[in-house]
């Protein structure tokens, strides 16, 4: 049962040289207990999507269509103030991208996720620093670190602290934005099997963006490819991994480095995404793409379901690539 469902969502940012389409009619499922991944170049529309999910669009951003229905209700249709209330923090959180910068430097720790909680719960504020050590020790920091300042954690303690901070309200859903920037290998599987022992202990929903199709494969059970503001192929991971529909999920999979393939050159996708003020017609990804023909290059692909079942693409050549030909080969 989905969790979350988004649906023809469009959001744009208003420039002087027009409206920059950084997500356009994008569609897919969020499931009760489940993680979703969202990958592609950047620049494609992984973190707009994600703050517009949660209402933070910046002054010039603004919403041109599509819906994100959560528990039956349309949150984008909801009172601001209600939203605040009721949704953001308490059913979906967020760990931004960067601990290093989601922290306020001048106070300390355990009281930002205490202010957390109380604006957000009618809690006494004994219950919300308990609570707020409790978290600390759930997420592997010592409860006695409550009173020290940011700059006093590591890189790894500070993306934790983000973590608790995210879990403070109990939220159903967690977005998390390149949870993992500026760590180390180290600490970043430290962290990745953090994030996956919560979900499992707590039964939350995620949905991670990355650049880092390894990260996906270890934490997610679906995964949303984006392409210039579009979905483009929409599966479960080993679906989409093992088997890519789309050109540019094909071309994605090979850039990736095998270390258990024989050892070869690593491949790059050739070109360079597209301005979204301006996207080319038909496909977007027909200017990079060796399969593009004058359909490609007019009419825009439908996401479609293909033979496998809930393996969704947007592509006129799905079936060519679902082959198993090489398109990258040459």
């Amino acid at each position: 049962m989905a969790l979350v469902e988004v649906r023809d969502l469009k959001m744009y940012y208003r420039t002087l040289r027009g409206h920059v389409k950084a997500v356009d009619s994008v569609s897919f499922d969020i499931e009760r207990g489940k993680a979703v991944g969202i990958a592609g170049e950047s620049g494609c529309g992984k973190s707009s999507m994600a703050i517009s999910i949660l209402r933070l669009l910046p002054r010039n951003g603004e919403y041109h269509g599509g819906s994100v229905v959560m528990n039956g209700q349309d949150i984008l249709k909801m009172p601001e103030e209600q939203f605040r209330k009721d949704v953001r923090w308490k059913q979906i959180s967020m760990i931004f991208q960067g601990a290093m910068n989601a922290l306020n430097p001048v106070h300390r720790v355990g009281d930002q996720i205490v202010e957390a909680i109380l604006e957000h719960e009618d809690v006494s504020h004994e219950e919300a620093v308990s609570r707020t050590k409790d978290l600390f020790d759930l997420v592997g920091i010592n409860p006695n670190r409550f009173g020290e300042y940011p700059h006093e954690f590591s890189g790894g303690m500070k993306q934790r602290a983000v973590i608790a901070m995210a879990l403070a309200c109990h939220p159903d859903l967690i977005i998390a934005d390149e949870p993992t920037t500026a760590l180390d290998v180290m600490v970043q599987a430290q962290i990745l099997k953090a994030i996956g022992e919560l979900r499992e202990e707590l039964n939350l929903s995620m949905m991670l963006i990355t650049h880092d199709l390894s990260v996906i494969a270890q934490t997610c059970d679906s995964v949303v490819i984006m392409y210039a503001g579009k979905v483009a192929e929409y599966g479960s991971v080993m679906d989409v991994y093992v088997n890519p529909t789309h050109p540019y999920a094909m071309g994605l999979v090979k850039s990736f480095p095998n270390i258990h393939a024989e050892r070869s050159p690593v491949r790059s996708l050739p070109g360079f995404p597209p301005n979204l003020i301006a996207p080319p017609t038909g496909c977007r990804f027909h200017p990079r793409c060796p399969l593009a023909d004058e359909e490609c290059m007019t009419v825009e692909p439908p996401l479609r379901e293909v033979s496998r079942k809930k393996h969704y693409v947007a592509c006129h050549k799905a079936e060519i690539v679902e082959q198993g030909v090489d398109i990258w080969a040459q």
